[in-house]
C-alpha cells in the first residue's frame, strides 16, 4: 500500500541518488504512513472529517511526525495547500518577533477554504522554541482559533509549556519496529534496483534503531558508495562498532573469559569508536541477547549506569573496562546463587 502513492513521485533509478530517498519516498497520504497505527488512525479520522484540532505530535526522530502533518495538511486543504499552510522549522528564526509578526499576519490573512477547513501553521522542532515565543504563541492560538489551527512537532512534549499543551491534542509516536522498517526498505530497494544481501538490510535496520529516516539515508549512502548493500559496507558507511565484535565481548563475559572480553573492547577502542557508540551498541546487543532474564536486567542496569557516566564526560577506556568487570561480577554472583 505504501509503495503505490509514494514511489510514483520518484523518477527512474538512474537519478536515484540525485534526490534524497527520504524525500523521494515520503508518503503523501496519511494512510500510507508506516508504523504507529494508533496515531495514524487518529489522523486519518481528522483527515476524513476535516475537524482538525490544534495538535502536538511528539516522539523520537525519524518516526513520521513531520510527514504525518504534511500529509494531513495536503489531504485537508488539497489545492489550497500552498496559500493556507505556513511551515516554520527549527532552522528558521522563531523568536517572539516571528510569532508576533509572521504567524499573526498569516493567521489574519483571508483565504477562501471549503466549509469546516482551517489554515494550518506547522511548527517543526517546536521544543526548541524559546519560552517567550511559546508564551506569545498561546495567545495567538486563542485569538485566531476560528480560522487557524496549529500543528507542533517535537521530540519531547514536556519542553512545550503547559498552557500550549492544554490547548492541543497530543499524538504520541514511538520508534518503528524492525519489521515495519524492513517492509519500507524492500519497497525502495525494488524501486531503485539496489543489489543487496539479507544481512545487509539487517545491518541497516540495526543501525537505524527504529528511525526510518536514518534507515533510508544509510541505505542510500551504502548504495552510492559501494553499489552493493552487505553487512561490511553498511558498518563502514555508518561507522558504528560491528555488532559481532560487541556480541563476542558479551559472550566472553558470560563464559567467564574476562581477559578476552577486555581485549575485544581494546580493539574497538583503538579503532577510534567513541565510548558513546560502543556503549549504545552494547546496550542493544544485551537487550536482544539470549540469556537468563535476571542476568539481562542486571546487565542492562549496569550498562545504563555506565552510559550515564559517559554522558557526564567520563568516557575513558577504564570506564568501559570497569563496566565489563561489573558485568562479570554480576554473572559470578548469579552463578553462585
Amino acid at each position: 500500500m505504501a509503495a503505490s502513492s509514494s514511489s510514483s513521485s520518484g523518477g527512474s533509478s538512474s537519478s536515484g541518488y540525485d534526490m534524497p530517498w527520504v524525500e523521494k519516498y515520503r508518503p503523501n497520504r496519511v494512510a500510507d504512513i508506516v508504523g504507529n497505527e494508533d496515531a495514524v488512525s487518529r489522523l486519518q479520522v481528522i483527515a476524513r472529517d476535516g475537524n482538525m484540532p490544534n495538535l502536538i505530535l511528539s516522539g523520537p526522530p525519524g518516526t513520521g511526525k513531520t510527514t504525518s502533518i504534511l500529509a494531513l495538511a495536503h489531504e485537508l486543504l488539497g489545492p489550497n495547500y500552498k496559500e493556507a499552510v505556513l511551515e516554520l522549522n527549527a532552522s528558521d528564526d522563531r523568536g517572539i518577533d516571528v510569532v508576533r509578526n509572521k504567524i499573526k499576519m498569516f493567521a489574519q490573512k483571508k483565504v477562501t477554504l471549503p466549509p469546516g477547513r482551517h489554515k494550518v501553521v506547522i511548527l517543526d522542532e517546536a521544543d526548541s522554541m524559546t519560552s517567550g515565543a511559546q508564551q506569545a504563541l498561546r495567545r495567538t492560538m486563542e485569538i485566531y482559533s476560528n480560522s487557524t489551527r496549529f500543528a507542533l512537532a517535537c521530540n519531547t512534549s514536556s519542553k512545550i509549556i503547559e498552557p500550549i499543551q492544554s490547548r492541543c491534542a497530543i499524538v504520541r509516536f514511538s520508534r518503528l519496529s524492525d519489521q515495519e522498517i524492513l517492509g519500507r526498505l524492500m519497497v525502495v530497494v525494488e524501486a531503485e534496483k539496489v543489489p543487496y544481501v539479507p544481512e545487509g538490510l539487517e545491518a541497516i535496520i540495526f543501525t537505524a534503531d527504529g528511525d526510518m529516516r536514518q534507515a533510508l539515508n544509510n541505505l542510500q549512502a551504502t548504495y552510492s558508495g559501494f553499489r552493493f548493500v552487505n553487512q561490511e559496507n553498511v558498518f563502514k558507511v555508518c561507522d558504528q562498532p560491528h555488532p559481532l565484535h560487541v556480541k563476542n565481548m558479551v559472550r566472553n563475559v558470560l563464559e567467564g573469559k574476562f581477559d578476552e572480553s577486555c581485549s575485544g573492547l581494546k580493539q574497538l577502542y583503538d579503532l577510534g569508536y567513541s565510548p558513546t557508540d560502543i556503549i549504545t551498541t552494547l546496550f542493544r546487543i544485551i537487550k536482544n541477547y539470549d540469556m537468563a532474564e535476571y542476568l539481562k536486567l542486571e546487565f542492562m542496569k549496569e550498562t545504563g549506569f555506565a552510559h550515564m557516566r559517559i554522558c557526564d564526560g567520563v568516557g575513558s577506556y577504564l570506564q568501559l573496562c570497569g563496566l565489563l568487570a561489573k558485568l562479570a561480577l554480576v554473572r559470578e554472583t548469579a552463578k553462585a546463587a
